[in-house]
């Protein structure tokens, strides 16, 4: 159970005058439980078994809390703070409360604050209830470990991880219990631990530790000495012991989960750091989320249910293209730079998928690019194929439109939160499964040949559910009007029975009147009293033999008859007992459907698929888009490419298409010179966004596209502060550089804007020419160097691999025209000044910036010498230091 480890003052924040006397009884543990009234007391008792998470008590029609979880409830919502009655030697204790309607709305508030909360609900009915009723926690909420629909966001995975560390080796395993994925991997590298926690951005992350207070949370941004500094700060981390985590249990956990003898065939059995985590993270759902699904309508045996999680995967990183999160965070894969939002990033601009299904695997795709050349190119075939044939694309678009969330459907049927609509939406779905099967039945390539064949016990589970389940079933489980009439005939009588009574209290008022002879006599209801006979207070004398005065009120006065009693009791009996017996068939169904939840995913992970290719197909079609033709070789070979998503935020045909070539023949360097907001950094993006598109099996925006496969992308475009470990512009430059240095090969594609310029000219200069000369000549990555520094232009009449490109402008007498178009050449001026000009600085201070200019100019004697020939940077060590006075002469 999770919050954080070192608890904040629950009364910060609170104002004075809410929290009154209560403070006092703030803290359960500072009052005796004998003093307690029962229902405190078992707060307090289920406080101390949970004490890392908020308890939300179930009393009535609403969801309180009391002690210090009150303070922290109304703090964090903003609602009202109260106080209610803790015992005779007590006195008042705080409280707050939340409509048990709107449970989902507020627990994710309070989880995304990082909270843990541990749902305490009614299991048994009042009614029938002798004392207190008896209540249980029926779920414990932490942020990896969410399965309610209104809590989790739709179009991306919740993932809960696990982590262990055993020197510089590392085991991870992380896994959705919405969506059943459970994957784990060993490798080496703490450096390429933190790059995968940053790909999967995981809600909650376990850390065995041996600290002794376990089971608190770290908001993000808070740290603990049992936490790693080299691990991202950004993400929740709860403690938890070492004991599940050991190798022996954590392998035999995961044994007994998955019914084998071995690890071998899940793929982990040498892999004894992935076992420990896969193992360990099992043990926190089992202590969180796997729970009894209680009957609250009468005391039976609980249904028993596990989170339906799929056989766990075992993958190595080499697997994927690497995206270190640099490159991740410049190339706006998943969110834009400045903002943060997902409006304007890569993701934004591709997915057209029908379903969160499809966008989800979108999302998964592009974080994790593919290298085998033949998986690329069943997506490619795929596209290709939907791209030819437009009617089955446009039918099957709209067939998906049809389906629901399959993936999470199954996932809350299994672990028994499925309500009754969620039953309705998945039956509706799989009654879709044939007819999507008879649409591709023609279809050649890989990803919609696998929607060709559908399981019959799913199309019959489909027509089963169709068959009890009424077509707009309500919300509440307990309600009745689930199941269909003519299905179960035992419910059948029950209905007719209480048909029959209604119908006679109906007609009671017309009866009663004609045998009294008062007109004005009315048969009521309410929750308090039940049926009744209203008389005026004028004509309550003429009430007959049998009458039973229930009520008397200003103006009338409430009898009941021996057989309306009986009556009601019939009626108020019936509908319990139909609310209890359409709960039971209904669980009946719901566990039928968990039973084959790993059938569903697994043709729901098909349907996701097509979904994803069909809105690349569509966008492909719509932007003109082209197959790029994937070899094995180092070429990059793009003709007239464009940026997929700045073509998209501007009106059509302004976008400036652009080509490049990298690699054999190619040079395998190019230094790009231009002009400031020229478009260099969009052209070195478009290219790393192509090869990255092409690699997840996407067409790209081009003309033409020759690619061979890229091991790594690195970027380095811009730079900030990081104020969080204290490192400025140039070490932050400095240290993204030196991990391209470090990790490129030849096969990786290296796309750098502005190295050196952090710091002083020459020193700058002099690092950018080392850079680049050390990535040509030993690294020979595929690279494109956008810089300012003009001199490294000589680069090209030294190393035979590397070429000059400039963004061209064009000069106006009073202005400069930009072309954004890439061609051949170097340039020599930056037109800072005028860049300047055009962003509307003052007049002023574009002449004084002139002036300054010529100074420096005229002073830079190792930059003149340079673009004369006459000196290169090698001989710049030999050059005394110097300090330009740019006050001089002027």
């Amino acid at each position: 159970m999770t919050v954080p480890s070192t608890q904040p003052d629950p009364t910060h924040g609170v104002p004075d005058r809410l929290i009154k006397h209560s403070v006092r009884y703030a803290d359960h543990r500072a009052v005796q439980r004998e003093h307690l009234t029962p229902m405190m007391r078992h707060y307090a008792d289920l406080k101390d078994q949970y004490p890392h998470a908020i308890v939300l008590y179930r009393v009535g029609d609403f969801y309180e809390t009391f002690f210090q979880d009150a303070l922290i409830v109304s703090r964090e919502l903003e609602i009202v703070l109260t106080s209610k009655d803790g015992g005779k030697e007590v006195g008042r204790v705080p409280l707050s409360g939340i409509p048990h309607h709107a449970l989902d709305r507020y627990s994710a508030t309070l989880v995304e604050r990082g909270y843990a909360i541990a749902v305490c609900d009614q299991v048994e009915d009042p009614a029938e209830a002798q004392g207190l009723v008896r209540r249980e926690i029926t779920r414990v909420i932490t942020p990896g470990t969410i399965l309610e629909e209104g809590m989790l966001n739709a179009k991306r995975n919740n993932f809960l991880a696990a982590i262990v560390i055993a020197g510089n080796h590392w085991g991870l395993s992380y896994a959705d219990i919405s969506t059943g994925e459970f994957l784990t991997t060993q490798a080496t590298g703490l450096d390429q631990l933190c790059s995968e926690l940053m790909r999967l951005q995981p809600a909650e992350v376990l850390i065995p530790t041996n600290a002794p207070d376990l089971g608190g949370l770290l908001r993000p941004g808070e740290r603990s000495p049992h936490v790693p500094e080299s691990l991202p700060t950004q993400f929740c981390y709860t403690l938890r012991s070492q004991a599940p985590f050991n190798q022996h249990e954590a392998r035999q956990r995961l044994l007994e989960r998955f019914k084998v003898r071995s690890l071998e065939g899940l793929g982990c059995e040498h892999l004894p750091l992935a076992v420990r985590a896969a193992g360990g993270l099992l043990e926190y759902l089992e202590t969180t989320s796997e729970r009894s699904v209680i009957d609250t309508t009468k005391s039976k045996t609980p249904e028993l249910t596990q989170v339906p999680l799929q056989p766990i995967c075992t993958y190595t990183i080499s697997e994927y293209l690497t995206i270190d999160p640099q490159t991740r965070r410049n190339l706006e894969i998943t969110q834009t730079v400045r903002d943060g939002v997902f409006h304007g990033s890569l993701l934004w601009a591709l997915d057209r998928s029908e379903t969160s299904m499809g966008s989800r695997a979108l999302r998964r795709w592009l974080l994790q690019p593919l290298l085998n050349i033949d998986d690329i190119e069943a997506r490619h075939d795929t596209i290709q194929e939907l791209v030819r044939n437009g009617i089955l694309r446009e039918d099957l678009k709209a067939m998906l439109n049809q389906i629901y969330d399959l993936e999470r459907l199954a996932g809350r049927a299994g672990s028994g939160t499925a309500n009754p609509r969620d039953l309705v939406n998945l039956a509706e779905s799989l009654s879709k499964l044939p007819e999507l099967a008879r649409l591709v039945a023609q279809a050649k390539s890989p990803y919609l040949k696998a929607l060709q064949h559908v399981p019959p016990i799913l199309e019959q589970l489909g027509k089963h559910l169709q068959a009890h389940l009424v077509d707009r079933p309500p919300l509440g489980l307990k309600e009745g009007g689930l199941i269909r009439e003519n299905v179960v005939p035992q419910l059948d009588e029950m209905r007719q029975q209480a048909v029959d009574d209604e119908k006679w209290l109906a007609e009671l008022e017309k009866k009663e009147r004609d045998r009294t002879g008062i007109q004005t006599l009315k048969v009521g209801y309410n929750k308090a009293f039940g049926y009744f006979i209203s008389i005026s207070r004028a004509k309550a004398d003429q009430c007959p033999e049998g009458y039973e005065r229930k009520q008397t009120l200003t103006n009338e006065e409430r009898f009941v008859t021996p057989e309306l009693k009986v009556r009601e009791g019939r009626v108020m009996n019936a509908r319990r007992e139909i609310g209890e017996l359409e709960y039971e068939f209904f669980a009946g169904l719901r566990s039928q459907v968990g039973e084959q939840a790993e059938v569903i995913r697994k043709v729901a992970h098909a349907v996701a698929a097509a979904d994803a290719l069909a809105g690349l197909a569509e966008l492909a079609v719509y932007q003109n888009f082209c197959r790029p033709q994937m070899s094995v070789g180092r070429e990059i070979a793009i003709v007239e490419g464009r940026h997929p998503v700045v073509e998209q935020s501007i009106p059509s045909g302004f976008f400036v298409p652009n080509s490049a070539e990298l690699g054999s023949p190619a040079p395998d360097l190019i230094v790009l010179t231009g002009p400031n907001a020229s478009g260099k950094s969009c052209y070195l993006r478009q290219i790393g966004l192509i090869q990255l598109m092409a690699q997840i099996g996407s067409f790209v925006p081009a003309e033409s596209a020759q690619l061979g496969i890229c091991d790594r992308i690195f970027t380095r475009v811009g730079a900030v502060d990081d104020l969080a470990t204290g490192q400025s512009t140039f070490m932050v430059e400095m240290n993204e550089t030196a991990n391209i240095l470090n990790h490129a090969t030849e096969r990786s594609l290296v796309l750098l804007d502005e190295i050196g310029r952090g710091t002083a000219t020459f020193d700058g200069l002099s690092i950018a020419w080392a850079v680049a000369e050390h990535l040509a000549t030993e690294i020979r990555a595929r690279t494109i160097f956008a810089t300012h520094y003009h001199e490294l232009n000589e680069l090209a009449s030294i190393l035979p691999n590397v070429a000059n490109y400039q963004v061209t402008v064009r000069e106006m007498p009073e202005q400069i025209i930009f072309l954004h178009k890439v061609q051949p050449g170097g340039a020599d001026r930056s037109y800072g000044i005028e860049a300047g000009r055009l962003a509307g600085l003052p007049s002023s201070v574009i002449d004084r910036a002139r002036q300054v200019m010529t100074q420096i100019e005229k002073h830079s004697k190792i930059a003149i010498g340079l673009r004369k020939g006459k000196a290169k940077p090698s001989e710049r060590a030999k050059e005394p230091a110097q300090q330009l006075d740019i006050f001089t002469e002027l």
